[in-house]
């Protein structure tokens, strides 16, 4: 898995992932919530797994 997310689409993907979590487990919002598991492991592995599909690549490594 070659890192294709960049620096600032990781703190996005990140901090959305955590909201969505935090609020669910709150109950503010339901169980669809938990959907910010997707964004949080994007972020955090640095791989996401429709960017190459796409032809897409915001991170800079080469």
């Amino acid at each position: 898995m070659k890192a294709n997310v960049g620096t600032l689409d990781r703190s996005l993907r990140i901090a959305a992932g955590l909201i969505l979590i935090t609020l669910s487990l709150a109950g503010v919002i339901g169980l669809w919530g938990w959907i910010g598991v997707v964004p949080l492991a994007t972020g955090i592995f640095r791989f996401c797994p429709a960017y190459p599909l796409l032809g897409i690549s915001t991170c800079k490594i080469k």
